[in-house]
């Protein structure tokens, strides 16, 4: 079909034929369309009124099978003629075929499915033309003789496929063909149609480039060139497709730009395949690389100042070489990156390959970096200048980079802190320069920052090491409240993990001042605060923490915990409960190491003398916070420690102990379920201490027996007094010198429980406490308390019995029965053993 004939059609017809009507219709030159082309025009015409409108995925679909049909039929007819030794004809069937790839109506796609299916028919002719030429033919003859073929796109895939086996027969030289075929390709301008045509010479050409240093002849056959030939052949195909490829961004409407650019990132591999070609050269060594590879490449990638092919491009170059000759050619390639157009990620490109080569050197065991080549430095200056050169590079962009250089430092110098400190620097000093402050948790360029500090963190998994950094703390200030939050509780949980000791005072206060967002109140923390589940965990973790103040010197771990006592204590009500406590123990734990330490430090009862005084007044700071129950444990651990310890004035730092603790008890714990386990609490601490004289232990346990008998409930009452009888009686088995037997007293706190227990209205918790009464006696009976006797034990047994039938069956009154039917048991078989020590049984009714 002519120009002319299809102008006689109406401008209605026209405005229904794709914009690219006229391109397909003619691809520089005046010569007819296959015949599947006329077929698919002359139909769109005739069908155009009748015909439904088909969605653009079914016209592809219909179109490449119409396509792929007359693919196959003429393929058909090619292998028959080819068969019977018919090459001419074999070579116009082939042709036919391949008049099919001038088309312009299918996508890159559809035409990618069209291109393959005809490549692989074409192999059939070149093995049949290997086989002629092996037989005598003359190449020569038919190279000239297909370049009368009619249309251009048929003609260029028959001389490429005839000319691959032109080289094969060393009739002529390789570098005078292959110079040939990659200048006549230019014939064809169309991207998509150029593309592919470059494309099929690279594939065919594969395994016959030249790849030797010198030209090496064979009688009158000619070898034919070097890899320099080879060099030349690949950058002048790569950079005239690279240049079609460019091109097909101005095909079309400017509305169908984005649908464009997609296909354009389908095709690019057929553009970076040339690369691939040139890293598979062997005789390509460094210098080769650094003064005739690279140097082209670069040129080409960036005076084509089209963004989506400069950062493909920039990141196939990274990819396909060579690790040692990217270390060569830093400079070349990172100057190249400042040069690329404003809208290329840059970013992308330079973590590539600090990436490559990280992982290069750590694959070597930091052997692979060769000591002249100063990688870092090279990249610091080189990013500064791509920075420098972008003055819109967004910041999270930037702190990119600089997250890229950390992880280098890191990766290839891991032994050198100064490296991970100068990015931080840098990092500082550009947040300055772009008046960047208090970065809103969340966005973008807080990320980058956040993942800039947890390199080092994450690679040092100490945090002492990270201390180190000078300018790791005071990038913490232009962070928002949230996210200095987030990066506090990461390096303190990262010195949990890894269970690092802080051992100076330096330290503490250091890493406290860091993190002293989890310490104290912020200017900038919101005003309806944090989430109590959040804030108790952080504040768990920072309680956790303390635990990991530890120096080995003793003096030193005093210094640590007023350090600790410092900062935490300026943190308010709500965290103090948190943090105090932990410190108290560890003041507590110092002193034990200073008792054991006593031989070679003769000031040691001072020392500890001065401790008790620093946790009296850390637990009087949690007082005042309004809690009554922790200082009251702390201050019961404290006489503890103190009784253990015996240290001059020992007793009586113990017996202040108690007593702060009786104060809190009656002054802040006003609970009825609170006081008795308090009482009880009390009980039991005062019990296991043996180092009060009388003078001292006679008033604690007298309060104690007035403080159980004034619960408010008679439950309370009961269980309060009973407990306090193990005060006037040693839970040994044994006594020993200095241990308490009065069994009156121990049995006048039993009577006095049986009395309050009888005074109880509800019948079942009547039974429950003489059940546990019982058990009281049993145990002083057991060891030898004269004031108890078979006839008590009988009373109290015959009481719940006559009592536990009268009660209400539930759930309730079953574990009563079941308790005290365990405790009949375990008396009936104290008085059936023959064998057992200790007090008879006889007499009792079961």
């Amino acid at each position: 079909m002519s120009k002319i004939r299809l102008k006689q059609g109406t401008a209605l017809v026209l405005e229904q034929f794709p914009d690219d009507f006229e391109e397909y219709l003619y691809d520089g030159d005046t010569t007819s369309h296959g015949v599947a082309d006329d077929l698919k025009i002359t139909a769109w015409f005739v069908s155009l009124p009748s015909t439904p409108q088909l969605s653009p995925q079914e016209e592809q679909e219909k179109l490449l099978e119409e396509g792929i049909n007359i693919v196959k039929n003429q393929s058909f007819q090619m292998k028959r003629c080819l068969d019977k030794g018919k090459l001419m004809d074999g070579l116009k069937h082939a042709s036919t075929m391949l008049g099919e790839l001038r088309t312009s109506l299918l996508s890159p796609k559809s035409y990618y499915e069209l291109y393959m299916f005809i490549s692989d028919e074409l192999r059939h002719l070149e093995l049949y033309l290997v086989d002629e030429f092996q037989k005598g033919r003359k190449v020569a003859d038919l190279y000239e003789l297909v370049q009368y073929a009619g249309n251009i796109v048929p003609r260029l895939y028959l001389l490429i496929t005839v000319g691959v086996v032109y080289i094969k027969s060393n009739e002529l030289s390789r570098k005078d063909i292959l110079k040939d075929l990659v200048e006549m390709c230019r014939g064809v301008q169309h991207p998509l149609r150029g593309l592919f045509l470059r494309n099929y010479l690279l594939t065919c050409t594969k395994n016959v480039l030249p790849d030797c240093e010198e030209e090496m002849a064979k009688g009158n056959d000619y070898e034919g060139g070097t890899v320099m030939d080879s060099i030349d052949f690949i950058l002048l195909n790569f950079s005239e497709m690279n240049k079609l490829w460019v091109r097909m961004q101005h095909q079309g409407h400017t509305r169908d730009r984005t649908k464009r650019e997609q296909e354009r990132r389908e095709l690019r591999i057929l553009v970076g395949t040339n690369l691939v070609r040139l890293s598979q050269l062997e005789c390509i060594d460094i210098e080769k690389y650094k003064k005739v590879v690279l140097p082209g490449v670069l040129e080409q990638v960036v005076s084509c100042r089209d963004p989506i092919a400069q950062e493909y491009l920039m990141e196939c170059i990274i990819q396909v070489f060579p690790d040692d000759f990217h270390l060569q050619t830093l400079n070349s390639f990172l100057r190249a990156c400042a040069e690329l157009h404003e809208s290329v990620n840059v970013k992308n490109i330079i973590i590539a390959l600090v990436d490559r080569l990280a992982q290069f050197a750590q694959n070597e065991e930091g052997s692979g970096i060769p000591p002249e080549i100063q990688l870092f430095d090279i990249f610091s200056q080189q990013v500064a200048q791509v920075i420098q050169n972008r003055p819109d590079m967004p910041p999270d962009d930037i702190v990119s980079l600089q997250v890229a250089l950390i992880n280098l430092a890191l990766k290839c110098y891991p032994d050198k802190t100064e490296y991970v400190d100068k990015v931080l620097e840098t990092t500082e000093e550009i947040f300055n320069r772009l008046n960047l402050d208090h970065l809103e948790h969340g966005s973008a360029v807080s990320k980058e920052l956040i993942r800039l500090m947890k390199i080092p963190v994450d690679s040092y998994n100490n945090i002492l090491r990270v201390l180190q950094l000078n300018h790791f703390g005071p990038l913490f200030e232009y962070f928002d409240y949230q996210s200095r939050k987030t990066m506090s509780s990461y390096i303190i949980l990262n010195a949990l993990e890894n269970e690092t000791s802080i051992p100076s005072q330096d330290e503490v206060d250091s890493i406290l001042s860091i993190v002293s967002v989890l310490v104290t109140d912020q200017s900038d923390q919101p005003e309806d605060g944090d989430d109590p589940e959040d804030f108790a965990e952080e504040q768990g973790i920072m309680g956790r923490f303390v635990h990991l103040l530890q120096a080995e010197d003793p003096n030193q771990q005093y210094m640590i915990l007023n350090t600790a006592r410092k900062h935490f204590g300026a943190g308010g009500d709500k965290r103090i409960k948190f943090t105090l406590p932990p410190i108290v123990f560890e003041a507590y734990k110092l002193a034990m190491r200073y008792r054991d330490s006593q031989d070679e430090d003769e000031n040691w009862e001072k020392k500890c003398q001065k401790i008790f005084q620093f946790c009296h007044q850390t637990i009087g700071a949690l007082i005042k916070a309004e809690m009554a129950e922790v200082p009251l444990r702390l201050f019961l651990q404290g006489a503890l420690t103190a009784g253990q310890i015996e240290f001059e004035n020992h007793e009586t730092v113990a017996y202040e102990f108690m007593s702060q603790a009786f104060s809190l008890y009656e002054d802040e714990i006003s609970d009825s379920k609170a006081q008795l386990a308090a009482i009880t609490l009390i009980i039991g601490t005062l019990e296991q201490m043996s180092c009060f004289g009388d003078e001292n232990h006679e008033p604690l346990r007298t309060q104690c027996a007035l403080a159980a008998s004034k619960l408010l409930k008679k439950p309370d009452q009961c269980r309060g007094v009973s407990t306090c009888s193990h005060l006037f009686w040693s839970g040994k088995s044994t006594a020993q010198e200095g241990e308490l037997r009065d069994g009156k007293r121990a049995s006048d706190c039993l009577k006095k429980g049986v009395k309050v227990a009888n005074q109880c209205m509800d019948s079942s918790v009547q039974v429950q406490l003489f059940v546990e009464l019982l058990n009281h006696y049993i145990y002083y009976y057991e060891r030898g308390n004269d004031q108890v006797t078979i006839q008590v034990l009988n009373q109290l047994i015959t009481k719940i019995k006559d009592t536990l039938p009268s009660l209400e069956a539930n759930e309730e009154t079953e574990q009563i029965n079941k308790h005290f039917q365990n405790t009949l048991e375990h008396l009936q078989v104290q008085r059936d053993s023959t064998d057992r020590e200790g007090p008879s049984y006889d007499g009792l009714t079961i």
